[in-house]
């Protein structure tokens, strides 16, 4: 009988997001294929090093050592790499004693597509091709950056999200890009009763809650944060989206253009989803943050 996930939090992440392969993609760009295959195999026994989300996948999958027969979190790797120059990859997961068993190698090829196929509520990646390929298929998906300070080593599990077009779609935000602050604000008290459309990552935080619906609100190893520029009285409009949606968010940050990063450091986020590129730069400081290619901002 087929295996199905069901309730099960899928995540689908690449190879160069779990691990550090910066060495290896360096002699890819000097050397090309075929040294880079080489590499990989002279050193397949050469443990990598965490990668931008290590520490998370790690944190996800210890949400299953209480519950193996039937796993909250299951993490897929979807790789560029060959099934040959992979073999690393897996023994490094092997090393490092992750719960990663499944996989797709695609020599070279986007692994987007897989992402569904896995059915996957979310797909990191450090290639923004595959990322952009993966939101235009409608799946949660960003680039990746590690952070440069040390992050968060709670036990719990800490997800902080922007709002328009990662949450939310961008119609709010189309206004403001083209109309401004005071014809957005005006827009959005207006609009208050009317439930923002659902952004790219709407089913992901929809997977999260139901997964923190398993635990008590007191013991629950998995925390929401909404990060967002937006203030008082647009702030009405998202709150009352959430509630139509039948969807907790543990903390809403209303930050009315402040920058998010000492507050995604308050916080203690392991993740930070963002459209804008300006507030990932500045995240990276903290917290491991990924960009969304979606919305205006990053139409070309």
């Amino acid at each position: 009988m087929p295996i199905d996930f069901n309730d099960t939090l899928v995540i689908a992440i690449s190879s160069t997001a779990l691990f550090d392969l910066a060495e290896s993609h360096r002699i890819y760009m000097e050397s090309g294929v075929a040294s880079y295959a080489q590499y990989q195999i002279d050193h397949e026994d050469e443990l990598l090093k965490p990668g931008a989300a290590f520490g998370l996948v790690k944190k996800l999958l210890s949400l299953n050592e209480s519950k193996k027969d039937t796993p909250r979190v299951e993490v897929i790797l979807l790789s560029r790499n060959s099934a040959d120059t992979g073999l690393r990859v897996f023994n490094s997961i092997e090393n490092h004693q992750l719960q990663i068993t499944r996989a797709a190698f695609t020599s070279g090829n986007s692994p987007y597509l897989y992402a569904e196929a896995f059915g996957a509520h979310l797909f990191l990646s450090t290639n923004p091709k595959d990322v952009l390929q993966a939101i235009n298929a409608g799946i949660a998906a960003a680039t990746i950056v590690s952070p440069t300070q040390a992050s968060n080593d709670s036990e719990i599990i800490k997800f902080a999200f922007d709002g328009d077009a990662v949450l939310f779609s961008d119609e709010a935000e189309r206004i403001f890009q083209q109309d401004g602050l005071e014809e957005f604000t005006r827009s959005e008290k207006q609009s208050a009763q009317t439930p923002l459309e659902g952004g790219p990552f709407k089913n992901f935080l929809q997977a999260l809650h139901k997964l923190q619906k398993e635990y008590t609100q007191d013991n629950c190893p998995i925390r929401t944060a909404l990060v967002t520029a937006r203030s008082a009285p647009a702030h009405e409009r998202v709150i009352r989206t959430l509630r139509y949606w039948d969807i907790r968010i543990d903390e809403a940050l209303f930050l009315g253009g402040m920058d998010k990063t000492k507050f995604l450091k308050a916080f203690g986020a392991d993740v930070f989803f963002d459209d804008q590129e300006g507030h990932i730069d500045r995240a990276k400081g903290h917290v491991a943050s990924g960009h969304v290619p979606s919305g205006v901002i990053n139409k070309s």
